[in-house]
């Protein structure tokens, strides 16, 4: 029997479906940082993790390249898994499960399962040059 073995390229098709959005506010609940709170940063939905600001903090070596750079130990984040996250209640501040409902309009909207409160979405590019738009004409006249 043949073994095929799995490339970075097959890998990269899959791309994890997560209810968590970029600009939510989390806590981690598993971990060396367990109970810190932030905002996502950065979603990699292929690797399954996110990117907190002041949370997983990793010291990287640097090396020095000649005269020009000296050698340097530079704190970064580093992404932690999806699983070690929940989403904070706007309400109560505490960990809850993002659910899904259609609200009075009939738009799908993302709510807070503890409190029921519905989550806001960020406005989107698209909305933001339409805005900007709106005010440039409002100006003009």
């Amino acid at each position: 029997m043949i073994q095929k073995k799995i490339t970075i390229a097959k890998l990269k098709k899959y791309k994890a479906k997560t209810k968590l959005r970029k600009g939510d506010e989390v806590i981690v609940i598993t971990g060396k940082d367990k109970g810190k709170k932030g905002k996502i940063e950065k979603i990699d939905r292929i690797k399954m993790a996110i990117t907190i600001p002041g949370v997983n903090m990793v010291k990287k070596h640097k090396k020095s390249q000649g005269q020009v750079k000296k050698p340097e130990i530079i704190e970064k984040n580093a992404p932690i898994h999806i699983s070690n996250v929940m989403l904070v209640d706007p309400k109560s501040g505490e960990p809850t499960r993002i659910g899904y409902k259609f609200d009075e309009s009939g738009k799908k909207v993302r709510y807070a399962k503890k409190s029921g409160t519905i989550l806001k979405r960020d406005t989107g590019i698209k909305e933001k040059k339409e805005k900007e738009e709106k005010e440039n004409k409002d100006n003009k006249e």
